[in-house]
């Protein structure tokens, strides 16, 4: 018992001593130019295309069934092109100065938020895995005095990289709201009259237990998550989608389009998260290559519903 404690707290030690050197090496990685970072990039793709290329393969050919194999193996090119820029962005998200942030991200549409703000305490963005969607947190740098602005994200399993993605997330002025203390926290904004805008990444897989509501999504039944709809309606909030463009390597615009003015006003139960969606497809079909086609984002079928 006493060299297994040993070994273990050895390991342990080993496991934060190569974190420690890893976080040491991407920061020092960060502070390259993102021209050199996209050659790192340019070398590291076909590394990358097995990735769970079964996956990404999978979803092409379902989401575009009228495409042939050859068009599906030049979708997934695209995809693992744009997926390696983005790892190289992240990277350089660590240091990036705000000069060449608000340089390569741009937003547009913001000045709707200031009106909408004036009547109600919240706006919310929808948004999805497109692009670099990371980068979308450096809406801060563009709001006015007196606004605040959030995202909601999902802590990660190992702390440490759960901590550099918040410090990551955070360091342009945006909250980082846990998903699990969401309703919990937007209240107490709303209690204190804190204007805010807060983003929600709503692409992602919903748990079973979390299966309200299924969509036709790129030619395939899909559930999705309608939290953000819900607590939209409870406090009054303005809904927005953001529609992202890749103008070129490296720079994106974002525009801000209005679902509703008020969430109450929508008329059915999943309206607003249908639009959403709605959106979220015209947006993918117009350029493919930018969103996260390796999450696995049909596993849940009815069936596997009704079973449980």
């Amino acid at each position: 018992m006493l060299y297994t404690a040993l070994a273990l707290q050895y390991l342990c030690t080993m496991k934060r001593i190569l974190t420690r050197i890893g976080y040491g090496l991407l920061r020092l990685l960060s502070h390259l130019p993102l021209r050199v970072l996209y050659l790192m990039a340019d070398v590291l793709r076909p590394f990358a295309w097995g990735y769970r290329r079964k996956v990404v393969i999978q979803n092409l050919r379902n989401s575009f069934p009228k495409k042939n194999e050859r068009q599906i193996a030049m979708l997934a090119r695209d995809f693992y092109h744009s997926f390696c820029d983005m790892v190289v962005e992240q990277i350089k998200f660590l240091t990036i100065s705000k000069k060449e942030i608000m340089q390569r991200m741009r937003f547009e549409g913001i000045e709707q938020f200031e009106t909408d703000l004036k009547e109600e305490p919240f706006v919310f963005i929808y948004m999805g895995h497109y692009g670099n969607w990371e980068w979308i947190s450096t809406l801060a740098l563009w709001m006015k005095e007196g606004i605040h602005t959030a995202q909601l994200y999902k802590p990660l399993h190992d702390p440490r990289i759960d901590a550099l993605f918040h410090k990551m997330r955070s360091r342009f002025g945006s909250e980082c709201i846990d998903k699990n203390l969401a309703l919990r926290r937007i209240m107490q904004m709303k209690q204190h009259g804190q204007r805010t805008v807060i983003g929600f990444v709503s692409d992602q897989t919903p748990r079973f237990d979390s299966i309200h509501h299924w969509v036709e999504f790129l030619h395939q039944d899909t559930p999705i998550f309608t939290g953000t709809e819900r607590i939209a309606k409870k406090v009054g909030a303005a809904v927005y989608f953001a529609e992202v463009e890749c103008v070129k390597r490296g720079y994106y615009v974002c525009r801000f389009r209005r679902i509703e003015a008020h969430a109450s006003d929508a008329q059915g139960e999943f309206e607003l998260t249908e639009r959403y969606m709605k959106l979220l497809e015209e947006m993918i079909i117009r350029q493919p290559r930018l969103w996260l086609w390796s999450h696995r984002r049909w596993k849940r079928k009815r069936q596997d519903i009704r079973q449980q």
